[in-house]
């Protein structure tokens, strides 16, 4: 059997980011036998606890019940699975795509950015909050599975990427694992966000098939298959949308990759963003995120039911401002060092939407 160093020697490309070349970890830990640094992270992310916490976290729908729209969960598994495709085509370490992949969403509170805009704007004076953030934070400090060390103690990389996403305008000094985790992302809640709205009755595919990409998709699916009943038609165009955007990725990326004669991971780290969409292709997802900004994620019937939870979240927040001591003892030691606010903030952020709704009942309905 291939001991792991040897097997990422003959899989990965040049660029690709070896474990063997890892950074290490703030906190030194001996090398697993069996296991790769990033397969040792992927565990440990799937393990925490704010990752099962995404199985009842709200993606899009707040306060929307039944069973086939996404929850945080859900969506973080078809971004692993979007984001392990794109890498074994272009000879990337699976194991740190994935770990990336899980670990994007562990910060995000309950009600899905419903909730992340209510507690940015309640810490205003305090820094703000991002999810982004928060998953750096939980990575670093707020999970606590180890009596060596506070946090996950992930393998550098991995913390150096999450940084990246709370720096948005960072063009530079990114892995490509890094890059095509985020390009994945973009196409899951793009293409899966429209499917749910359909799902839930918020807009008709005749309403999507009026944009030039999904028009596109639907004329290849027809070309293929000829009619579709309506269900067979939203799930076949869908499909597609997302195939022809990570085939393309993967081409063009590529082809960047020859042109630019990539050779190693300082290479990358040297250039910019390499992982990138055609501008016809950019435009459409744009178009199509401008529809569901307006006509989904702003709609009359999301916003009926959004407001009135954000406010339940501010209710519970100010309750506990005032009575921190109603939180577990671990959140009370953890505020003489970071502040009461922020650590409202942090237990608020780790519920999930039922457990919200049940303590906003106990402590203030």
């Amino acid at each position: 059997m291939l001991e792991w160093r040897e097997r990422e020697a003959t899989l990965l490309a040049p660029w690709a980011m070896h474990a063997a070349e890892s950074a290490g970890r703030v906190h030194p830990e001996s090398m697993h036998p069996h296991r790769s640094p990033y397969q040792r992270d992927r565990d440990r992310i799937v393990h925490a606890a704010a990752f099962r916490r995404l199985a009842h976290k709200t993606q899009v729908f707040t306060g929307y019940h039944g069973d086939y729209h996404r929850s945080r969960l859900t969506h973080t598994l078809e971004v692993t699975s979007i984001a392990r495709t794109m890498a074994r085509g272009l000879a990337l370490n699976e194991d740190l795509v994935e770990t990336l992949a899980m670990g994007h969403d562990i910060g995000h509170p309950p009600l899905g950015h419903a909730g992340e805009d209510t507690l940015d704007a309640l810490l205003c004076d305090e820094g703000g909050f991002s999810h982004n953030a928060q998953a750096l934070r939980i990575m670093e400090l707020l999970e606590n599975r180890y009596p060596e060390f506070p946090g996950l103690n992930l393998s550098r990389e991995v913390l150096a990427a999450q940084m990246t996403r709370c720096e948005k305008s960072k063009q530079h000094g990114r892995l490509l694992e890094a890059q095509v985790v985020d390009a994945a992302d973009s196409i899951a809640y793009d293409t899966h966000d429209a499917d749910d709205a359909i799902e839930l009755g918020l807009v008709k595919l005749e309403d999507l098939l009026e944009l030039p990409i999904v028009k596109s998709a639907a004329e290849r699916v027809r070309g293929r298959f000829g009619d579709l009943g309506a269900d067979q038609l939203r799930r076949a165009v869908l499909h597609d949308l997302v195939n022809v955007q990570v085939v393309e990725l993967i081409e063009r990326t590529q082809r960047h990759l020859h042109e630019q004669t990539i050779g190693s991971t300082a290479d990358v780290l040297a250039t910019s963003t390499l992982v990138t969409h055609s501008a016809e292709m950019t435009a459409g997802k744009r178009e199509l995120e401008s529809f569901l900004f307006q006509r989904v994620y702003r709609s009359p019937a999301v916003m009926a039911v959004r407001e009135p939870a954000q406010e339940r979240l501010s209710q519970l927040f100010f309750w506990l401002v005032e009575h921190p001591d109603a939180m577990p003892a671990r959140f009370l030691v953890r505020a003489r060092h970071h502040g009461v606010r922020r650590t409202v903030a942090d237990y608020i952020a780790g519920m999930t939407d039922r457990f919200l709704e049940l303590e906003h009942a106990r402590r203030c309905g």
